[in-house]
């Protein structure tokens, strides 16, 4: 039986976009469950803890003069305004997983993807998550219990207003059925691993496969 072969790859920058209540965070999950190659990337945010929340599992929490120095430092891949808070990338955190041989996978916003894309180019693979309708967004958002009609208000005016953006991603998805899109989102990811600007030492590879045959008598 012929030795299997493995090269070693580049990391994929991941990013997985969608409006509140478009399914991401049980997307983000479910990858997380499912592919010990992947690791999410904890951002830093100036919101306030939330009952259920650890510090560095979740977010890292940081006060806003503890956020703007680390901005003004350089030490944000990329960073946002969100619903009145700031959230950002720690640039070490992405580091320390790509030299680990890791996937990183980013819960950003558009803003976020664009700023992401800006600093790690190729590397960064965007996918959009779209709701069915309108309708049916709303419909989960209501369906959290959690917040008032005026935040939701607000949610959706912030949803119809990321949707715009749809055409900045690379791949756009509508998730009508969780677990098809999670499917799709999955594939994407596959794919992407297997892209040949990815694949560490392929050209000497390939150089040394051909090398390797002996050369024929041109007279024959």
């Amino acid at each position: 039986m012929a030795e299997s072969v493995h090269l070693n790859r580049r990391g994929v920058l991941f990013v997985l976009s969608s409006p509140s209540g478009a399914g991401k965070t049980t997307i983000s999950k479910k990858m997380l469950a499912g592919d010990s190659d992947i690791a999410l990337s904890i951002s830093a945010t100036t919101r306030p803890m939330r009952p259920g929340e650890q510090d560095g599992v979740d977010y890292h929490f940081v006060d806003v003069d503890t956020f703007k120095q680390m901005a003004a430092d350089g030490e944000f891949l990329e960073w946002a305004h969100v619903f009145g808070h700031r959230y950002g990338t720690p640039r070490d955190r992405v580091e320390e997983l790509l030299a680990a041989g890791k996937d990183v996978l980013f819960d950003i916003d558009w803003q976020g993807a664009q700023q992401l894309y800006q600093e790690a180019g190729p590397d960064v693979v965007r996918v959009f998550i779209l709701p069915p309708t309108m309708e049916e967004l709303e419909r989960r958002l209501r369906a959290r219990n959690t917040d008032s009609d005026e935040v939701i208000a607000a949610r959706m005016a912030r949803a119809a207003n990321e949707i715009s953006h749809w055409d900045g991603y690379d791949y756009v998805l509508i998730n009508d059925d969780v677990e098809g899109c999670f499917e799709e989102v999955r594939a994407i990811l596959r794919a992407e691993r297997l892209k040949r600007r990815r694949q560490i030492g392929l050209i000497g590879f390939a150089r040394d496969l051909i090398r390797s045959v002996p050369e024929a008598d041109p007279t024959l």
